[in-house]
Order: C-alpha cells, then sequence, then structure tokens
C-alpha cells in the first residue's frame, strides 16, 4: 500500500519534540521509504505538533490547513502527531478533517499502520494505540551535536504548566537505553540532554537520583566529545550534579535552570520550588566551584497577580545575578491549569511590556558580557556557513543551539563539527563577530 510513497515531516515546537520526530523517521527510513525535506514532493505529510501554549496549538493547527494546500499535488494524506492529538483528540478528530491520521505522543510504532489503514478506511484516530518507539533516529540536527530525551513527563504540577496532562508523570527512559541511543548517534561534538526535568532523572525508575551516573556513563563514550546539560530544575542541584559538571572535562561549563520568577509570592502562586534567596545561593555557589559556568535561564511576566513592584523585582534580580542567557515569557492563560482560575490576570499590554523591560534589562547584561570578550581569542564550534553574511557561524561553550547567541567568523576554509580558535574583534548584544587564526588543516 505505502510501495514507493515519498514521506515528509515538519516539526513544531521543543527540542523534545524534535527527538519524537526523528524517531518517527527513524522508522520510515527503516522500512526503506524515501524522505524528503521539500514539502512539495511528499506524498505523505507528518505535521508534529505542539501544545504547550494557545500560540502553539494555532500554530500547529494553521500548519495542517497549510499543508492541505499541497492536496492538488504529490500530497496524499496528512498524518498530525505529537502533542495537540495527546491532549485533544476528542475535540480536534471531528473539526480538523484536513487530518487523515491523528497519533499520540507515544504511538510512534503506529505510524505505519495507521497510515495503511487510512488508504481503505479514511482518516484514523489511532491515539494511544501504541508505545514510544525505541528503534534508531535520523537526526534533523546538524550531524555533529544532537539531543538526548532522557525522560518524558513531569512530575512539578507547576499552576500554570500543561505538560503534565499531555505527556503524562514524570518517566525516565533506562540507562542501558540511553546510552546504547547515544552510541548509536554517530561521532558528536556536542550531546545536549533533555526532558522536562533532567535533573530528576533515575528518582522514578531506580528510587534514587542518577542524573551524575548517567552523564558519567555518557561521558565514557568515545563518540561523545562534549555533554551540554539543559533544564535542570534549582531544587534538585545538589553537591553530586556541582562536582560533576566541575570535574568532569566532558561536561561543558554551561547550565540552563529555568527559574521563571524571582520573588516567593509569585513562585510560591506557580508552586515553584525555591526562594529569591535560594536561586541567588545556587547561583553564588555554582559559580564558585566552577568558575566561567554559563547559566542560563527563562522567566515568565505577568503570571496572575504579579504587580508592578514584583516585575521591578524581577528585574533588580537579573541585575544581580548578571545570568549569561535569559529567554522572557509573558504568561499564557492555559485551560486545565490551576493558575486558569486565578484571579487578579494580567492584562495582555501590561506582560507584553513587562516582558520587553526584562529583555532590555538582559540586554544591557549581555551586551557588556559580550564586549568583554572583544580582543579575547575563543575556541568555537563551527555549525556551519551563514549565507547572507558570507561567513561562517558557530559557538562558544556558553552559546546553545537555537536559544543562545552565535559567533560569526571568517576563515579561509572551515569545517562544520570542527573547533576553530576566533578572535573577537565585534559584538553586539546578542552575539560575536570574528576571524579565525588558525587554518582548517591547524584547527583542534
Amino acid at each position: 500500500m505505502l510501495e514507493n510513497k515519498i514521506f515528509g515531516m515538519i516539526s513544531l515546537g521543543c527540542d523534545k519534540n524534535r527527538v519524537d520526530a526523528e524517531r518517527l523517521l527513524g522508522i520510515i527510513r527503516a522500512k526503506g521509504y524515501p524522505i524528503t525535506d521539500d514539502i512539495a514532493e511528499a506524498n505523505i505529510l507528518i505535521v508534529n505538533t505542539c501544545a504547550f501554549l494557545e500560540s502553539a496549538r494555532r500554530e500547529a493547527i494553521d500548519t495542517v490547513l497549510d499543508c492541505d494546500s499541497y492536496r492538488g499535488g504529490a500530497l496524499e494524506k496528512i498524518v498530525v502527531t505529537g502533542c495537540l492529538p495527546e491532549k485533544y483528540i476528542g475535540e480536534l478528530f471531528p473539526s480538523l478533517t484536513e487530518g487523515d491520521v491523528f497519533l499520540g505522543c507515544n504511538d510512534a510504532d503506529e505510524l505505519l499502520s495507521a497510515i495503511e489503514r487510512s488508504y481503505t478506511e479514511g482518516r484514523v484516530n489511532a491515539v494511544h494505540a501504541g508505545h514510544e518507539s525505541e528503534g534508531e533516529r535520523i537526526l534533523t540536527t546538524p550531524l555533529h551535536y544532537a539531543y538526548l530525551k532522557i525522560a518524558d513527563g513531569c512530575n512539578n504540577r507547576c499552576t500554570y504548566c500543561l505538560i503534565p496532562k499531555i505527556r503524562g508523570g514524570y518517566r525516565s527512559y533506562p540507562m542501558e537505553q540511553l546510552v546504547a541511543e547515544a552510541e548509536n548517534l554517530g561521532d558528536l561534538s556536542e550531546l545536549i540532554l533533555v526532558a522536562q526535568d533532567t535533573t530528576r532523572y533515575g528518582s522514578d525508575l531506580y528510587g534514587e537520583n542518577k542524573f551524575a551516573e548517567l552523564i558519567r556513563r555518557l561521558s565514557a563514550l568515545e563518540n561523545v566529545e562534549k555533554i551540554r546539560l539543559l533544564y535542570c530544575y534549582p531544587d534538585v542541584i545538589g553537591e553530586e550534579l556541582i562536582s560533576e559538571i566541575a570535574r568532569n572535562d566532558k561536561v561543558i561549563k554551561y547550565i540552563d535552570i529555568p527559574l521563571q520568577h524571582s520573588e516567593d509570592r509569585v513562585l510560591k502562586r506557580m508552586n515553584r520550588k525555591g526562594s529569591r534567596a535560594e536561586y541567588l545561593a545556587l547561583i553564588e555557589k555554582l559559580r564558585r566551584e566552577i568558575p566561567g559556568i554559563a547559566i542560563r535561564s527563562t522567566f515568565i511576566a505577568g503570571f496572575p497577580g504579579e504587580t508592578e513592584e514584583e516585575a521591578e523585582a524581577l528585574a533588580d534580580f537579573l541585575r544581580e545575578a548578571k545570568l549569561t542567557n535569559c529567554g522572557f515569557f509573558a504568561y499564557s492563560r492555559e485551560p486545565e491549569t490551576p493558575a486558569y482560575r486565578l484571579k487578579e490576570q494580567v492584562p495582555a499590554r501590561t506582560k507584553q511590556r513587562r516582558v520587553k523591560m526584562l529583555y532590555e534589562v538582559q540586554r544591557k547584561i549581555s551586551e557588556k558580557f559580550l564586549r568583554g570578550k572583544i580582543g579575547a581569542t575563543l575556541e568555537v564550534l563551527c555549525d556551519g556557513i551563514d549565507y547572507e553574511r558570507g561567513c561562517f557561524v558557530g559557538r562558544a561553550y556558553w552559546q546553545a543551539p537555537d536559544i543562545d547567541g552565535k559567533i560569526y567568523f571568517t576563515a579561509p576554509h572551515a569545517e562544520q563539527g570542527r573547533t576553530y580558535r576566533v578572535k573577537i574583534g565585534g559584538a553586539d548584544s546578542y552575539d560575536l563577530f570574528g576571524a579565525a587564526e588558525e587554518t582548517d588543516e591547524s584547527a583542534q
């Protein structure tokens, strides 16, 4: 039934979603079906959706509608998978008639059989019909770095978050499975560990925290040069993890800690563990025990009940903490979350104004940090070529892919995935600019 069919993929949302999409592509490739990155060529198009926020749900539906416009060409079937059907299949299946097949987050193994059924039965709802695939992935990142999703779901129950209702409770993947998966990803300059909460790894599966042990096991792999840690919750960053980051040469001296706010009353309403004083103490401890560590975080502006004084206090926290990288988001009121029912909802204009204010505070911090790099020679991992700028583009250790800034540099020649010594000659508030001091032959 699927003989000679060409598959295409559009994946929306976070890097954890990307891993799910790569598993689907692995299933398709394992059966020998061709995959194209040209939507117009695809007979079967998979849209891997996000549903974390209302804006993400709208983007997912709009993407499916856009894809439907290709029906007059090669396109025969649209598969809608991921978080959106996982959570909203009851209302989605009757209304989004442009979709031919619907799969949830853990239904990868049902992909091909559900598509085959759609050719004979019509539209197919296969949500919750299968389980998450453990097969090989087809990387959608440049081949020199990859994400490793070490767990799914979440138990933190933040009052603004839908993830537990979409992805379920926290589930660590077996360590042997993760080590084998990482080993099969090829030679990597950077392996990036992700989950809704990486720092709780193993607590459910082994009865105790195994995150540091997992890092050690992955560090022993010959094909992995460096490891980067994302989504580390502040209340679980203990002595063992700090020590592992400090002494393990394979662990990049970078940590992403989603703090979400600084003020105690707001944190309590968010059901976030920790306080302003504890967060500042953690930041100070990390910098004391891991010299030069880059710390990234994200913050929500305009949470219900947040006062102007608390918004200003968050800005003051940023000035005091001087974090390396930050992201800011306006609070999104999501049905079925406890925060949806909270009184004192903040007007949209006020939320956007506060986001803008926080970005301006962080812009000045980042600009000062980056300008301090002018004249320095940095180790830069080449991610490829920026054709619009006519130069190469890469990252220093404090820059994770897609979410942090970049380093643009000139060189006679540079290869993706290799590290170059770049002398920095300029900076703005987000990126650096320089020239490689070494040729490809002498690069590290």
